[in-house]
């Protein structure tokens, strides 16, 4: 599978991501796909489970991609995941294996004041900058 197409797929999952489309979200994944979740410890094994896990979130979900790179059998996504309407700043590492993921591991994290230290220092970025559409093959020259 060349970038061009693995792109294409990932496109296609985090849109229907997005759109709850827990059929097509799910056929990038290899039917032995492993998801790991490793702030909460949790590895959920196959595609048919990852999909149940989903399916029985209670939340109202968005996803807001920022930018997709990779090459190969690596492919690292960086989003905004909007749980009820509260945003948590996530990144999805997918390893491909034969065209699908073999293995997934998401990290998220909340929105932080920065430190006293270096508020001085930094300059705060606004939710709509923080949101943007970006990826890698729209806007090369930021990889």
């Amino acid at each position: 599978m060349d970038d061009r197409t693995v792109r294409v797929a990932l496109k296609r999952h985090w849109d229907a991501s997005d759109a709850s489309d827990f059929k097509i979200e799910h056929e990038i994944y290899r039917e032995d796909a492993v998801l790991d979740y490793p702030q909460s410890g949790e590895r959920i094994r196959g595609r048919h489970n990852i999909q149940e896990s989903r399916l029985v979130q209670p939340n109202k979900k968005r996803f807001t991609v920022r930018r997709i790179i990779g090459s190969g059998d690596l492919w690292v996504t960086e989003f905004v995941l909007t749980y009820d309407g509260i945003p948590s700043y996530a990144v999805s590492i997918m390893e491909f294996r034969e065209g699908l993921v073999a293995h997934e591991t998401q990290y998220f994290a909340d929105r932080f004041d920065p430190a006293p230290s270096r508020a001085h220092l930094v300059e705060r970025v606004g939710e709509e900058s923080r949101h943007s559409k970006y990826t890698a093959e729209e806007n090369p020259g930021r990889r």
